[in-house]
């Protein structure tokens, strides 16, 4: 076998780390897995080598969100240790790292708030034991010493010891119950804009993705999946001539899917695209099969028809009485399509079984041990033989959770299995947009009632359609599911009467967890149909934002900070200095613990909507990393103008139509706005960073465009709107 270029199993960790530090060695090696309390047993997380570097196990995986970097910060402000020195890798399935209420997935914009305190006790206390070997040493007290950055210092004889030779003598110490930590004032790192670790191998081509993995051995594979979900593969015309092609190992039949081994992808791939096969449709009872009527426009209608008032998910006041006696009433209907993750890194999977019977995976995840779980019913093997090796993701924004259909390792344990060799299977660009796990169509229909002054005193919300959480972790009858109605319900402004509601309507689509999920439409439903009833009450948006919001001092602030940050506020149109007739929009948003306020201007050009600039404060409470904060803004903006200006899966006979970016256009680095940013911190419990600054951002342009056209345009993308040459 060659190097395994990426053996960074738990049992390889530990071993690896005997002649290092290795906190709590006095526990026992081999606790059960049910005597272990998440994120305590520090062994598994932390080493210091005899060269005093530091390598963290992290719960959480690294797609671009600059995870590893907090998280290093984090750690080494209380160990004392320059987060340069750490290297950091996606710690292996296992208890220790079940850290999120007895679970473990990345996602949610989770990762830094909620392991936050976790890591700086991790810190602190492996500090405190380098601290006692070093007194041990020294032959001193250990309150009379103090710590540098990875060195322990007696100030009173002058003399040093570096924390590499200290690591062999504290790792066998006790390990101390409490810790002190840091006040908030000392901080050297936290806080500060600290390069990203990954940065310089990203930058250089070094970084390994789950794509880069191989093993001694292996064959690779290709598939071709059943145009229609559900489909299965029947006759191969051309078996013999498949066969027959360079570097062609053998042709199988899969679930929904053929596929071609040989000793190359590309080699795989030519050979089944060459197969010629006859596709059965889906037998009757398939699960999760694709009528081959559906298409996109008809479950619009779908949703648009289906009748209310579905599940409550928010009711303050009278919203019945209220519009009953408003002076004037608002409605609109407003729709989001489907939308894929468009990944730049294709979806791979190498499976190898041992000679022992165990089986390892190499493959993106965001969540280790549910694949664990999934593998191993696949293999037909206990999960404890399933180890699973987490590389950094190449993009993900909710792509590399379990969705079934839309995951291709059991294809690759199957494959692995049939040939008894190591098997490593990419998909295509056209495979993956045909099985990604899309965000759901949503719908939204609205109605707002307004008093004598223009006011609102109620809204009235219906979102249907099918929510993610709901789909996937499952739904009561009588309760909203959450990732339907984010963004609708739980707005801070102030109307007294308003009742939202989720209208559960079926989604025949494999639908999945995208970017600030629920979010990234509702907060475009809500805010645009918030603009609608300024409009009918002839208000200023954005004053009538500051009024409603008067109650709310840190949305205010925001509010304000944003206004500040674009120049001061004003909505246009208006002509900028070079000529353009340009507007502005505003929107706001509350996702997950964080708040945000958003601007942008825009112009029209032959027809096309021009998005010049967006100003965006964000309050996540408080943060570790400003740059970190800084960038994940500019790459939610350029998602969010993305979605918002071209993005959009369309479904016709059951089947999706584009299968490449040819079809399915992003954003171009010509259309990306200049992106201005304001960090707030509030001080309220932390937020989160890599999903919030979405959400805004479609309103906004919305809201600007409408400014400045005078065409209230509700359904996305913008390119399916013509605004005139």
């Amino acid at each position: 076998m060659n190097a395994v270029p990426f053996d960074f199993s738990r049992r390889g960790f530990l071993a690896a780390s005997s002649a290092a530090f290795v906190l709590a060695v006095t526990l026992p090696a081999r606790a059960r897995d049910a005597d272990v309390e998440p994120g305590t047993r520090l062994r598994a997380f932390l080493k210091i080598d005899a060269d005093g570097s530091v390598v963290l196990q992290s719960p959480f995986a690294e797609g671009g969100q600059g995870v590893y970097t907090a998280l290093a910060q984090i750690v080494g402000e209380e160990l004392d240790v320059d987060p340069a020195r750490f290297a950091v890798e996606c710690a292996p399935p296992g208890p220790d790292y079940l850290v999120l209420n007895g679970r473990r997935f990345t996602g949610g914009s989770r990762a830094v708030r909620s392991s936050y305190e976790t890591m700086r006790r991790l810190g602190a206390t492996a500090r405190q034991m380098l601290l006692q070997a070093a007194a041990t040493r020294l032959g001193v007290q250990a309150a009379s010493l103090s710590t540098e950055p990875g060195r322990v210092r007696h100030a009173a004889s002058g003399r040093e010891i570096e924390y590499g030779a200290l690591a062999a003598e504290a790792a066998v110490l006790p390990v101390p119950e409490r810790v002190p930590l840091r006040a908030d004032k000392d901080f050297r790192w936290i806080g500060k804009p600290v390069a990203r670790l990954d940065g310089r191998d990203k930058s250089t081509g070094r970084a390994i993705y789950a794509i880069d993995a191989k093993v001694d051995g292996m064959l690779q594979a290709a598939v071709r999946h059943a145009p229609r979900l559900g489909g299965e593969p029947g006759a191969f015309a051309n078996e013999p001539e498949v066969r027959a092609m360079p570097g062609v190992h053998s042709i199988h039949r899969l679930p929904g899917a053929v596929a071609v081994l040989a000793d190359r992808w590309w080699r795989a791939h030519r050979a089944v695209e060459t197969l010629k096969v006859t596709w059965t449709g889906p037998a009757a009872g398939t699960r999760n099969a694709m009528p081959a009527d559906f298409s996109s426009e008809a479950l619009r209608a779908a949703f648009a028809a289906a009748p209310g008032p579905g599940v409550a998910a928010e009711t303050q006041g009278d919203v019945g009485a209220a519009l009953r006696g408003a002076a004037k009433t608002v409605e609109a209907t407003y729709d989001a399509p489907f939308l894929a993750h468009g990944q730049l890194e294709p979806p791979s999977a190498l499976a190898r079984f041992n000679s022992d019977g165990t089986l390892e995976l190499w493959l993106p995840n965001q969540a280790p041990e549910m694949f664990q779980q999934a593998a191993a019913k696949v293999a037909g093997i206990a999960p404890g033989k399933v180890t699973i090796h987490s590389l950094i993701l190449g993009g993900f924004f909710g792509r590399h959770f379990l969705y079934e259909t839309a995951n291709l390792f059991p294809q690759a344990i199957l494959l692995a299995k049939a040939v008894g060799r190591p098997v490593k299977l990419i998909w295509s660009r056209e495979e993956e947009f045909l099985r990604d796990a899309l965000r759901p169509m949503g719908l939204a229909r609205f109605r707002g009632g307004l008093d004598a002054e223009g006011l609102p005193v109620a809204l009235q919300a219906e979102a249907v359609g099918e929510g993610p959480s709901g789909r996937w972790f499952g739904r009561k009858a009588d309760v909203a599911d959450p990732s339907a109605v984010e963004g609708i319900a739980g707005k801070p402004y102030a109307i007294a009467n308003r009742r939202v509601a989720h209208v559960p309507a079926p989604n025949p689509a494999i639908i999945g967890f995208w970017r600030s999920v629920g979010h990234s439409m509702n907060d475009f439903f809500y805010e645009t149909f918030f603009d609608e009833m300024a409009d009918a009450g002839k208000q200023d948006p954005y004053a009538l934002r500051l009024r409603l919001l008067a109650d709310k001092p840190r949305h205010k602030a925001l509010l304000e900070a944003v206004g500040e940050l674009s120049g001061g506020w004003k909505r246009g149109p208006f002509t900028a200095a070079d000529g353009t007739r340009r507007a502005r929009g505003v929107a706001m948003a509350s996702p997950f613990g964080s708040e945000v306020a958003t601007i942008a201007e825009v112009s029209v050009k032959s027809g096309e909507v021009v998005v010049h600039d967006i100003w965006v404060a964000i309050d996540p409470g408080r943060i570790v990393n400003p740059a970190i904060v800084e960038a994940q803004v500019n790459s939610a903006v350029a998602l969010g103008l993305s979605s918002a200006l071209l993005e959009e899966v369309v479904y016709e006979n059951g089947v999706p139509r584009a299968r490449n970016f040819d079809g399915y256009p992003i954003l171009p680095p010509d259309r990306m706005a200049r992106v201005h940013v304001r960090i707030v911190e509030s001080g309220a419990p932390m937020g989160g960073i890599g999903e919030p600054p979405l959400p805004a951002v479609p309103p906004a342009v919305v809201n600007a465009v409408a400014a400045l056209t005078g065409k209230r345009v509700r359904s996305l993308p913008l390119s399916k709107t013509s605004f005139g040459a």
